[in-house]
């Protein structure tokens, strides 16, 4: 399994908006690409712009190759892409250790 992080800043006050963008983008988008495993998003507290957006892939070409390269990616950009102010940070994971 693969984890996808994006640090993702938005433009100010749009908060509300964003959230309910992002939540609709994964389930009608996101969800049904090929190695989806699930996501997870997070609020900065002391930046409230920022947004951590983790998602759990089958492997690094489900998300780089099919995933990026192929339609689902223009549908995800045109529901989450006009609140990003500049481009995300985007970098991938492998799991070394878990503890419960």
């Amino acid at each position: 399994m693969i984890l996808e992080i994006a640090d993702i800043r938005i433009h100010p006050g749009q908060q509300a908006a964003f959230e309910e963008a992002i939540q609709r983008g994964l389930a009608t988008v996101a969800s049904r690409a090929k190695g989806f495993q699930g996501a997870k998003v997070n609020h900065g507290i002391e930046s409230p712009e920022r947004y951590i957006l983790q998602i759990f892939w089958d492997t690094l070409e489900d998300h780089t190759v099919g995933f990026r390269q192929g339609p689902l990616f223009a549908e995800w950009r045109a529901i989450v892409g006009p609140f990003f102010n500049g481009a995300p940070n985007v970098e991938h994971y492998t799991l070394v250790g878990k503890s419960e």
